[in-house]
């Protein structure tokens, strides 16, 4: 089912903090260039200070103006983020109150699958603003990766980076900007290939102490997850392009999760995708979680490589181990 949405506006916020790689190589104690070499990543950004809400509200701020709205025209708050501030409530309504809409019954809520979150979240509202249901949404995903990461995990740790991507999405006329197709799958038997064990209900705060300290901590088994996702994607990108009388030859540009870089590298081969049609930042930005998706979409327009009425595909993979796809018209 199509649906005649619009990104109308979109902004971004990156914390005060800039880390090289050079940093990270001194942090595990190797050789500097190995992280780099490892990961695609040269510059990341590590918050200092700020919260998540306060980055997602900037980030808000930025893009409600270039939509050139005001908090006034907007009914509706979505964090589609990975992390959270806090486990009560929800990201959304402490961004709202960061934007000082305390008293204003604006509704917030949260989508979270992990590294999908964003896209998830744009799918699923898709549908109640084609249905009405809203007119102006702010979709916002802040993301801290930096407090939980392994420093004892090199593969893991040197690869991710903070910050917070917000896009105002607005009802389109019928055919121009929409949603053309969407599809998402998970495959739980790589449930536990990435991970934070602690801090819910199984292994609970209380918990904690020197024996269960890292299963408080991001846990991944990366070559795991990328032998799984490559053997899934070539399928799952044809599902999503079934009924479309489309296919990758005609997608403008291609908008990947920022996994690393050597997996993109290889996935867009993989593929076939050329790599001017292939949105690739993680070298200044690191991986986002779920914010990086929405991040390399903003960079390819504010670089000219996405226009109105291109064809897009958002594309990415998440703990669960999930699998999503959205294909739109810019």
């Amino acid at each position: 089912m199509r649906r005649n949405i619009r990104i109308v506006g979109m902004g971004m916020y990156l914390p005060k903090r800039k880390v090289t790689s050079a940093e990270v190589d001194a942090i595990i104690g190797t050789k500097e260039g190995w992280s780099e070499s490892k990961t695609g990543v040269k510059i990341r950004y590590y918050v200092d200070g700020e919260t998540s809400s306060f980055m997602g509200a900037e980030a808000a701020k930025e893009a409600v103006k270039d939509a050139g709205l005001t908090f006034c025209d907007i009914d509706c708050i979505i964090s589609g983020s990975g992390t959270v501030q806090q486990a009560i409530p929800s990201t959304a309504s402490l961004i709202q109150e960061q934007l000082g809409l305390q008293h204003s019954g604006m509704p917030c809520f949260d989508v979270n699958s992990t590294c999908l979150s964003w896209v998830t979240a744009l799918d699923m509202i898709s549908y109640a603003i084609e249905a009405g249901r809203y007119k102006n949404i702010v979709l916002v995903s802040s993301e801290i990766s930096s407090v939980g990461l392994n420093w004892g995990q090199n593969e893991s740790s040197i690869l991710f980076g903070d910050g917070a991507v917000a896009m105002v999405i607005s009802k389109s006329a019928s055919g121009t900007a929409g949603i053309i197709s969407s599809h998402m799958e998970t495959y739980s038997a790589g449930a536990h290939l990435s991970e934070i064990r602690g801090g819910g209900t199984m292994i609970h705060p209380r918990g904690y102490n020197e024996e269960t300290k890292e299963d408080f901590l991001f846990d991944m088994d990366g070559p795991a997850i990328f032998k799984l996702s490559l053997k899934l994607l070539p399928d799952f990108v044809e599902k999503v392009f079934q009924g479309t009388n489309l296919s990758l030859d005609d997608v403008s540009m291609v908008v990947p999760h920022q996994a690393s870089g050597p997996a993109m590298n290889l996935i867009r081969r993989k593929l076939g995708i050329s790599e001017d049609r292939f949105m690739k930042v993680i070298e200044n930005y690191g991986n986002m979680i779920s914010a990086s998706i929405p991040l390399a979409f903003y960079e390819g327009v504010r670089q000219g490589r996405i226009k109105r009425g291109d064809t897009v595909f958002l594309l990415g993979t998440s703990a669960g181990l999930s699998i999503g796809g959205v294909l739109l018209e810019y």
